[in-house]
Parts: C-alpha cells; structure tokens; sequence
C-alpha cells in the first residue's frame, strides 16, 4: 500500500508541475492582457464627449486613461522628450508637420481604420501631412473674435478692436503664442506663417503695446469660456466651436471672422512612434469615424466636423450655421499654419514671455 501511494504521488508530481506551469503562463497572460488591453490619451479640454470613451470601454473592453493639454506646446515637449507615453494624441496642423518632421509620430495602418472613407476628400492630404501617413482629421475651425453684445455697441469686424483703449481691462487674448502672433501678425497685414525677423518684432511690440496699455483682462484658453459667460470681459480671442457652445448658451454673446484675415485650423488623431498600444489606438480612431459617433462628438463639442456622414446626422440649424460651416469663399485671407522651424518657435516662444511680463504703464 505504501508503495503504491509512492508510485502515485510520484506520478502526481510532474502533474502538479505541470498544472503549476500552466496556471502561472496563465496568471502571466492574463496580467498581460490586462496591462495591454489599456488606452492612453492626451488631448485638449473639453475637447470628446465622455459618454464616447465609456461607449468605447464598453464595446472593447479597452480601458482608456485620459489626460489633457492647453497647446500644442506643451503637448509637443511631453512627447518629444520620452516623459510621457501615450497612444493616442491631438496636435494642431502645424504641429503634426514639425512631429512628422522629428520623425516622432508612427505611420498609420488604414486597415485597422475602415471608417476613414467618411472623411471629407477636402481635408485629406492637406500640406502639414501631404499623403496622409500620419494622421486622420478629427475638427476644424478658425479663430475669431467673441463679443458681447451688452459691453460691445460698435461693428465688430477688425482685429483693431482689440487694440481699443475704450476697451481697457476688458479684452482676454489666448494663452498661446502661436495663435497670438498669427493674429497680430494678420493684423499688421503680414502672414501668420512669416519668418521675417522685422515682422516677428514688429507684432511682439504690438503685443507689448496692447499689454502695457492695459487692454488685457487675462491671457486664458479653456478658462476663457466661464470668463465670456459670466460676463467678466468685453472681447476675447476664442476657437470658432467654443464660440458656437457659448453662444448657445448666452444670446447676447457674437462671434466675429475678421477681415484682416486670422487662421482656419485642423486638429489631428495622431499615434506616437512610441506608442505602446498602436492598434489599441486605431480601434478608436476607427471608433471616432463612425458616423454616428462623430456626429454624437462634433454636437457635444461645438466643432466642426470633417465626416460628411456626421454631418448629415447633425440637426439642420447646426449644418446652416455659418459659424460650423462658414462659406469658405468669406475665408480667403484665413491661412493654416505651417511649422516654421525651432529657431523661430524659439524666438516666438522668447518674445511671448517678454509680452506676458510686461507690466501696465
């Protein structure tokens, strides 16, 4: 009897093993699965409708960690210098170029992405991604002036207003000094994309000029919107889908393209090079393409659609809007930025830091 057991736990042994061996490839597959079945996104505020990245979670399985920026700039130096990994991001035009350029965004695998057939022929292989490799639209727009019709009795149709001492603590600028030399630049009639070094200056004096002079309430980006719904300035400087939400929330709020001309944008999906969840990430690029989610997307966001299906689901005043859907013809002197290269982005960057510490005479 004894030997007998012997035998048999002798056999049971290299079972035991066995099983053990499976059990923790197992254990390991599924820790595995689990750290893989993980999305990591970085994108503007307010910038998705939440309930999409639950719908998502839902229908993938795929966990989604979601951070947000306030430029490009910002977003630009997490993922350029390796701090941060991400899988999914959202630059700007020109930002996509200069990431293409620096060799740090991962070309695109439209197999995994069907639902790029929706995208409007109009906004594919624009010039900041001539072949579209690198990146699928996902809004677009332009930057324009927000008044308010109580405080604001005149014409509102020229970048000048914003240098109107009449105005005096009650105009915010945006907190970005990409956007905020475009428009100075445009202002002074040169092009937001110039290199010039004399026009360069010439806008950071005007910029001075308008900041010494007390003009400015604020330099804000998301902020700017409860600062315009509540009254608190005159003026500002917004994104045309902020304007769109505001708006509707408040009538006596107006939204201005100015004839001097300003900039028309496109926000991007884009995927690191080194992201860790590639396919993870085109599942929800391909997820943000369906026409009904796009259209769930632009609604919530206010921004403007690139998906010619979306927009068909969208309710008939939003597709007539002419601040959504402007005439493009009205548009002709709006310009998209480029990348100009780190020298002058340095020295844009320098001159908005002597603008922001500037002091009120």
């Amino acid at each position: 009897m004894g030997k007998k057991l012997k035998f048999l736990s002798l056999l049971l042994i290299p079972l035991l093993i066995f099983t053990g061996c499976t059990l923790n490839k197992k254990s390991e597959d599924d820790k595995k699965d689990k750290k893989d079945n993980v999305l990591y996104i970085y994108n503007w505020g307010d910038y998705i409708d939440p309930s999409l990245l639950k719908k998502f979670e839902d229908e993938t399985g795929i966990k989604v960690k979601y951070d947000v920026f306030d430029t490009n700039e910002i977003m630009y130096q997490k993922i350029s210098n390796g701090s941060l990994n991400y899988d999914l991001i959202i630059p700007s035009d020109y930002m996509v170029e200069k990431m293409i350029s620096e060799n740090l965004l991962a070309e695109l695998n439209f197999d995994n992405i069907p639902n790029y057939k929706y995208i409007n022929d109009n906004f594919k292989n624009l010039a900041y991604d001539k072949d579209s490799k690198y990146s699928v639209p996902y809004m677009w727009g332009t930057v324009g002036i927000m008044y308010n019709k109580k405080m604001v009795k005149e014409p509102v149709d020229s970048l000048n207003i914003l240098w109107d001492e009449k105005y005096k603590d009650q105009i915010i600028m945006v907190d970005s000094p990409r956007d905020a030399f475009g428009l100075t630049l445009k202002k002074l009639g040169y092009s937001l994309n110039t290199t010039n070094p004399q026009e360069l200056e010439a806008a950071k004096n005007e910029l001075i000029k308008q900041k010494s002079s007390g003009l400015i309430r604020a330099y804000m980006v998301d902020e700017v919107k409860d600062a315009m719904l509540s009254g608190e300035a005159a003026l500002a400087v917004v994104w045309s889908g902020d304007a769109i939400t505001l708006m509707d929330e408040n009538p006596d709020l107006g939204y201005a393209f100015p004839k001097e001309g300003s900039n028309k944008w496109f926000d991007a999906l884009c995927i690191p090079k080194n992201a860790k969840h590639k396919e993870n990430a085109e599942k929800f690029i391909n997820f943000l393409c369906d026409p009904e989610n796009a259209a769930l997307n632009a609604e919530y966001i206010g921004y403007s659609t690139p998906n010619t299906e979306a927009l068909k689901l969208l309710p008939k005043e939003v597709q007539e809007n002419p601040v959504a859907y402007p005439d493009l013809s009205k548009l002709n002197n709006f310009e998209v930025f480029i990348d100009l290269g780190n020298d002058v982005n340095r020295e844009i960057n320098q001159a908005w830091i002597e603008v922001k510490a500037t002091r009120e005479k």
